[in-house]
């Protein structure tokens, strides 16, 4: 599954300049909260559900090469930090819903995690 059809499926919003996501295809999916734990458990190239939405995400996101965050529960970035994605890199996408619902999302798309 690529990224352009998670984003259709889910209806994200696409909060960063868009890409070919129609060629990404992430390697599995992790949520947390915690920076700690994304750090020491999220894959490489993966998709990075979480409702945080300060700038030390994209940090996060970079170091471990993610193929997108997706921000929850309505939660928004700050432009500055909308900005530093873009200059990374990382793609930002936006949900309404909770991040166990889109997680639930995510598993039913095929989705798992390594």
């Amino acid at each position: 599954m690529n990224l352009q059809e998670i984003i259709d499926r889910l209806n994200l919003t696409v909060l960063t300049i868009p890409k070919e996501f129609d060629k990404i295809e992430p390697s599995a999916g992790y949520a947390s909260d915690l920076l700690s734990c994304v750090m020491a458990g999220a894959p490489h190239q993966g998709i990075w559900v979480t409702l945080q939405a300060h700038a030390n995400i994209v940090a996060v996101a970079a170091l471990l090469d993610q193929s997108a965050v997706i921000i929850t529960e309505g939660a928004m970035p700050e432009p500055a930090t909308v900005a530093k994605a873009n200059e990374e890199g990382i793609t930002l996408l936006s949900s309404k819903e909770p991040t166990f619902f889109v997680v639930g999302q995510l598993w039913e798309l095929g989705l798992r995690s390594n």
